[in-house]
C-alpha cells in the first residue's frame, strides 16, 4: 500500500525551478510562458493574444526597459547562429579574392600613381608588399570566423583590414559591402562560436546557450536591409519602370514570357513585385503565421538575383541568413528527426532575474545601434556634400538597384596656366573606376590626385595647372546631361561634406515628363533600319556642347525638342538660331557646337546612321539569351578558381619580397 501511494515524477510546474543544466539546450516546451498569475492574466488580453499569435512573444516583453532587457538576455540555443557564422566566413573567403580586389591586388596597389578615393582624405594605401600582408591578415581572419577558432581574435583580424580597405576606396562601395562589414562587426560581440566550431571542440564544456540578443542584432540588420531597400523603391522613379530595362529577356523569366509581354515583366515583376517584396519580406519572415509560406519566395528571389546580376556573395549571405528566422536549435534537430515535433516552435521565454546595470547598459547600446541604422539612410540633410543626382554615396543609403547610369562622354582637360596650353588627359589614366564621374567629392579627389601625379611624372606641366571635367551621363532613361560645371577648376573648387556643392549640376527633373516621348522616338528611329540610332541631350543655359561627328556616321540630324539653341560648326562661321521643333542636317568628320541660350535648359536629339555597319552588313540584334548556357556554374567555378590562384600568387609574391627580397613581377594593366 505504501508503494501504491507513491507519486510518479512530474514535469515541474510554472512556479517551480525548471532551469536545466547550463550545457543542455532547452526546447520551447522547457521554457514556461506564463510565469505568474499576473502575466497569465495579461496573456488573455486580445492585443496580447494577437501579438503572441503573430510573433510568438508576449507584448509585455516590450512595455518596459526591464522587460525588454530580460527578453534580450533570455538563453537560447546558439546552433543556428553557429551555422550562419560558418557560412558567412566561407562567403567572405570567396569575397576577399573577388569584390575586395584580392585577385587584382597588383593592379590596385602596385602602381604608385594609382589614385584612391578614401572616405577620409588623410588615409593612404600602404606599399604593395604591405598591402599583401593586410589581405593575408583578412584572409586568415575569415578562415578563423568560418572554423570558429579563437573567434574574437579572428573577427578582429578580418574586420580591421576589411574596414581599412573598404574606407580606402569609395568607388568600390556597394550596399552589400557595407552589409558584410556590419555583420562581421556584430558577430564580434556575439557567441557565434558556441556551435560547430573549433573553439567548441577544444572546450566541450562550453555552454550551448547564448543570450537572445546575439540573434536579435543580426536579424535586425537584415530586417533593415530588406525594409529600406523596399522603401527606397516606393518612388515614382522605380515604380515607373525606368531603373531596370530588358531584364525580362533573361532566361530566369522564360516561364513568365509564355503568358506576359517582356515590357510587362519589366514593369510588374522586376519593379512592382520587387518593391513589394523588399518592403514586406522581413515582416512576413518574422511572423510565424507566414514564415513557411514566404520562405520559397525568399529563396527563389536570391537565387534569381545570383543569376541576373554580378553581385558576388550578396545573395549567398542573404540565403545563409534565412534559417535565423526559424528555431534556434534546427541544426541539432536535423540530426535526430524523431524529436522534431514542430517546424518552427515559438521563441522560448522564461522568468529571469532582474537585469543588472551591465545588462541595461548593453540594451541601451543595442537600441542606440538600431536607431543609428534606422537614421543613417535618411541622414542626407546633414551630409549635403555627398548629395548629387542621388542622396549620399552608393552603399550608404540601401537604395539597391534604384539607379542605373549610361555615361556617354568623359573628358578631362589640364590647362597650363603659364603657357595657356590645353592637354587632354585619358580619363582613366590613373584609375579603373568610373564612380568619380557622378560624385562631387570623388571628382575633387581625382583632380588632386591627377595634379600630384603630374607634378611627379611631368613637373613642367604640373607646377601651375587647372583641371576641368566635362562628363555627360544619363540616369534611368533621362536625357544625357552634364554632371559637373565644365567651367569649374576642380583644383580650386569648394567642397564640404556639410554644404551643398554649387558646381555639381542638378538632375534635370523638369524634363521627366518627356521620358515616355523619348521611348517612342527611340522605337521609331530604331525601326528605320538596323544601322540607325538616336541620342537625347539636355544642357544648361550658357553652356556649349562640342561634338565631333565621326566620318563613320551619315544622315546626321539635330532636332530641338524644347528650349532655344545657337548652332554652328567649325567650317562655317555663320550661326543658326534653332527653336523647339526645328531640325538641321549635320556634316560628318567635323566638330559641331550647340549653345543653349535663354533662361531655361534646352533638350534636343541627334539621329544618325552608321555607314560602316551599313556597308559591312553588321547588325546589332537583341541577344538570344536562350542559346546561352542557362546555368554556367562550371565556368563560374573555373573563373573563381583562377581568380583565387591569382590572389594567392599575389600574397606569395609579397611574402617572398618581404622575407627574402625576391623581386615582385610588375603588374600589367589589362584593357578590361
Amino acid at each position: 500500500m505504501a508503494n501504491s501511494k507513491r507519486k510518479l515524477p512530474t514535469k515541474p510546474s510554472a512556479t517551480e525551478d525548471a532551469t536545466p543544466h547550463k550545457d543542455t539546450p532547452r526546447s520551447s516546451e522547457e521554457f514556461p510562458t506564463d510565469v505568474n498569475h499576473k502575466s497569465a492574466k495579461k496573456s488573455f488580453l486580445p492585443q496580447n493574444a494577437f501579438f503572441r499569435d503573430c510573433l510568438g512573444h508576449d507584448l509585455s516583453n516590450f512595455t518596459s526597459l526591464t522587460n525588454f532587457t530580460s527578453w534580450l538576455n533570455r538563453p537560447v540555443d546558439g546552433a543556428a547562429l553557429g551555422i550562419f557564422r560558418l557560412l558567412y566566413g566561407a562567403a567572405m573567403l570567396i569575397d576577399i579574392a573577388e569584390e575586395r580586389g584580392g585577385g587584382q591586388l597588383d593592379v590596385r596597389f602596385q602602381e604608385p600613381l594609382h589614385c584612391h578615393f578614401p572616405l577620409f582624405n588623410g588615409m593612404r594605401a600602404l606599399d604593395y608588399p604591405l598591402m599583401g600582408c593586410v589581405y593575408l591578415c583578412m584572409w586568415l581572419g575569415a578562415w578563423g570566423i568560418m572554423l570558429g577558432y579563437r573567434f574574437r581574435t579572428s573577427c578582429l583580424a578580418f574586420l580591421i583590414p576589411y574596414w581599412y580597405i573598404f574606407l580606402l576606396d569609395k568607388p568600390t562601395w556597394n550596399n552589400h559591402s557595407y552589409l558584410f562589414g556590419l555583420v562581421g562587426t556584430l558577430l564580434l560581440f556575439t557567441q557565434a562560436e558556441s556551435y560547430c566550431s573549433l573553439d567548441r571542440w577544444l572546450n566541450p564544456r562550453k555552454s550551448h546557450c547564448i543570450p537572445y540578443w546575439n540573434y536579435f542584432l543580426i536579424k535586425f540588420q537584415f530586417f533593415i536591409l530588406y525594409m529600406y531597400a523596399g522603401l527606397k523603391k516606393f518612388s515614382l522613379e522605380w515604380l515607373s519602370g525606368y531603373a531596370m530595362s530588358n531584364l525580362s529577356y533573361h532566361w530566369v523569366f522564360a516561364p513568365f514570357r509564355q503568358v506576359i509581354d517582356p515590357e510587362l515583366i519589366d514593369l510588374l515583376i522586376v519593379h512592382w513585385f520587387t518593391a513589394f517584396f523588399d518592403v514586406s519580406i522581413a515582416f512576413f519572415m518574422t511572423l510565424e503565421k507566414t514564415r513557411l509560406l514566404v520562405t520559397p519566395f525568399m529563396l527563389s528571389f536570391h537565387l534569381m538575383n545570383s543569376r541576373l546580376f554580378v553581385i558576388g556573395m550578396f545573395p549567398w549571405v542573404c540565403l545563409a541568413e534565412v534559417p535565423l528566422f526559424f528555431s534556434f536549435d534546427w541544426p541539432r534537430r536535423l540530426g535526430n528527426w524523431s524529436k522534431i515535433q514542430d517546424v518552427h516552435p515559438k521563441d522560448p521565454e522564461e522568468e529571469l532575474s532582474k537585469p543588472g546595470i551591465l545588462a541595461r547598459l548593453r540594451t541601451g547600446l543595442i537600441l542606440a545601434y538600431c536607431g543609428l541604422q534606422l537614421f543613417l539612410p535618411y541622414s542626407h540633410f546633414i551630409t549635403k556634400g555627398y548629395n548629387n543626382w542621388t542622396n549620399g554615396l552608393y552603399g550608404y543609403s540601401w537604395d539597391m538597384m534604384v539607379h542605373s547610369y549610361d555615361t556617354l562622354q568623359t573628358s578631362i582637360q589640364v590647362v597650363d596656366n603659364e603657357s595657356r596650353q590645353v592637354h587632354n588627359l585619358n580619363p582613366y589614366a590613373f584609375t579603373e573606376y568610373d564612380r568619380w564621374t557622378k560624385y562631387a567629392d570623388m571628382a575633387v579627389q581625382y583632380a588632386r590626385c591627377i595634379e600630384e601625379n603630374l607634378q611627379e611624372k611631368q613637373p613642367h606641366i604640373g607646377r601651375n595647372i587647372s583641371i576641368y571635367f566635362d562628363i555627360w551621363c544619363s540616369m534611368n532613361g533621362r536625357f544625357q546631361q552634364r554632371s559637373f560645371d565644365p567651367r569649374e577648376d576642380l583644383l580650386r573648387a569648394k567642397w564640404s561634406p556639410f554644404e551643398s556643392t554649387s558646381w555639381s549640376l542638378p538632375l534635370l527633373n523638369e524634363l521627366n515628363h518627356m521620358r515616355p516621348k523619348l521611348r517612342t522616338i527611340e522605337t521609331e528611329v530604331l525601326a528605320w533600319n538596323n544601322y540607325s540610332d538616336v541620342i537625347f541631350v539636355a544642357d544648361f543655359p550658357g553652356l556649349t556642347l562640342t561634338n565631333f561627328i565621326s566620318p563613320d556616321l551619315i544622315n546626321c540630324t539635330l532636332t530641338i525638342l524644347e528650349g532655344n539653341v545657337r548652332y554652328r560648326n567649325e567650317r562655317d562661321p555663320e550661326a543658326y538660331f534653332l527653336t523647339a521643333g526645328k531640325s538641321i542636317g549635320l556634316e560628318s568628320n567635323i566638330t559641331h557646337l550647340v549653345t543653349t541660350i535663354g533662361q531655361k535648359p534646352a533638350s534636343y536629339l541627334f539621329t544618325y546612321t552608321n555607314k560602316t555597319m551599313l556597308e559591312q552588313g553588321i547588325t546589332i540584334e537583341q541577344p538570344d539569351t536562350e542559346e546561352r548556357s542557362v546555368l554556367p556554374l562550371w565556368q563560374e567555378f573555373q573563373h573563381r578558381v583562377t581568380n583565387y590562384q591569382q590572389f594567392l600568387g599575389h600574397i606569395g609574391n609579397c611574402l617572398m619580397y618581404l622575407l627574402y627580397d625576391v623581386p615582385i613581377p610588375q603588374a600589367v594593366k589589362g584593357g578590361d
